[in-house]
């Protein structure tokens, strides 16, 4: 299937994200901080990314941000994640350039639905 980035720096977290990641036949590549995650995305070109929000650092935003910048990694579908979802955090998620968001803790129907459309997106684009 697809090669998915997860960026997460909660062990639970990327545990269980690996877990619906693997019963949903994908691979995965995994970072605890955005500048792992934007080296790997550089590097490997994955097919989608799951970005947390809070990140030590740099936050997922602004990771976002960077990886829509730029030519090599702009085509990637992100799906922000976050688990202290505020009124306004998917407006920022979406002015950042993520192209889904999705509150934790994660349900694997609504992660799967929203993996799904962002890899049909893609793979008709041109």
């Amino acid at each position: 299937m697809a090669r998915i980035l997860i960026i997460e720096d909660n062990p639970a977290n990327m545990k269980l994200a690996l877990l619906l990641l693997n019963n949903a036949g994908h691979s995965a590549l995994c970072a605890t901080d955005a500048e792992t995650g934007l080296t790997l995305a550089r590097e490997a070109q994955p097919d989608l990314v799951l970005m947390d929000i809070q990140l030590p650092g740099m936050d997922g935003l602004a990771a976002t941000a960077l990886l829509k910048q730029a030519p090599a990694t702009a085509g990637i579908p992100v799906i922000a994640l976050t688990a202290m979802a505020m009124k306004d955090d998917q407006e920022k998620a979406e002015a950042a350039g993520c192209d889904a968001y999705i509150a934790k803790p994660l349900r694997y129907l609504e992660l799967y639905a929203a993996i799904d459309a962002l890899l049909a997106q893609r793979a008709a684009r041109p």
